[in-house]
């Protein structure tokens, strides 16, 4: 049975693992595409979850279901299409391991998914329906995407969101942040880092949650901190959570591990989003936090994710230290 259905992006990264003398970096590609990771994180811990979203039919296109097939991710919802290529993104490091994005995506297959291409029937299986502003950027995956969110809204899903800011995909700052506030206010669940509470609202991450609960109807907000760990927030309760110490090597899908992480909690804690108390909220904090940290000393997304049993036992070292 599917229990997360999620839309956008299904792409190929390109990471950079060596430069040559002139500065050119030698690339390695691996499966990419935020939903795509939210997913693995969310099947590698157990819950099936399902991609809405378009590739080429092209050789990386076909790798790529073949990639989400292994990862346990249903693919009757991914179109391919001959008439574009897949969607690519190439991603450098600094010193430190932080991303810069450059994409291929003029248009890319991701973008031109419409809404009569959409299986909905995997948005009526789920218990959840999750999705970014990345297919917000462009038509028609724009207007499909918002038709996708109402459609759940109607059938009761919950609905779960990652504003997942690249702001060299938008046209103009006021755009991305004008169709990141309309995201915001349709989900009941939001995962958001706090440069994206500071680019949308120059606010503190405690004032972020804040905000997400009394003016846009969030049940439970989810703040990302980067190394410093996460700070959650619902109607009841609020929870800080830090990192674990780690050697990140490629950060790259560690927010949407962390997402994927979170989601799996949620649907195991056996109560709504909003009437969680506050070792509850640690709970789920505390595992997504580690989940998304631990894979950053790994290369890729999808692959980076570790297992449960070893996201566990970190959790309990650091608890004993």
């Amino acid at each position: 049975m599917i229990e997360v259905a999620a839309l956008g992006e299904l792409l190929i990264d390109f990471a950079e693992k060596s430069v040559d003398a002139d500065g050119y970096p030698t690339m390695a590609a691996h499966a990419g595409g935020a939903p795509a990771n939210f997913l693995a994180a969310l099947n590698h811990f157990g819950h099936k979850g399902a991609l809405l979203g378009k590739v080429g039919d092209d050789a990386f296109g076909k790798m790529l279901l073949k990639t989400l097939e292994d990862a346990g991710i249903s693919t009757a919802g991914i179109v391919m299409d001959s008439d574009v290529f897949t969607t690519l993104a190439f991603v450098t490091f600094d010193k430190s391991g932080d991303r810069s994005f450059s994409f291929a995506r003029k248009p890319g297959a991701d973008t031109c998914l419409r809404f009569d291409e959409v299986n909905t029937e995997l948005i009526d299986e789920a218990k959840v329906f999750h999705f970014g502003t990345l297919s917000l950027t462009d038509e028609p995956v724009r207007s499909t995407t918002k038709a996708c969110v109402a459609y759940a809204k109607a059938a009761g899903k919950m609905i779960t969101c990652d504003p997942n800011l690249r702001l060299n995909l938008w046209k103009s700052a006021e755009e991305a942040k004008e169709q990141m506030e309309w995201a915001l206010h349709q989900a009941d669940v939001v995962k958001i880092s706090d440069e994206e509470v500071e680019f949308l609202w120059g606010l503190t991450p405690e004032e972020g949650a804040d905000k997400l609960l009394k003016e846009y109807g969030v049940s439970l907000a989810m703040v990302t901190l980067g190394p410093k760990g996460c700070y959650l927030k619902n109607r009841t309760a609020t929870a800080r959570v830090n990192s674990p110490k780690v050697h990140p090597v490629d950060t790259t899908g560690a927010g949407d591990i962390f997402g994927g992480s979170a989601v799996t909690q949620l649907l195991e804690a056996g109560k709504a989003p909003a009437d969680l108390d506050e070792e509850a909220l640690i709970k789920v904090g505390s595992f997504a936090s580690t989940s998304a940290s631990l894979s950053t000393e790994f290369s890729g997304g999808i692959p980076s994710i570790q297992d449960r049993e070893t996201v566990e036992n970190r959790i309990a070292a650091d608890r004993k230290a």
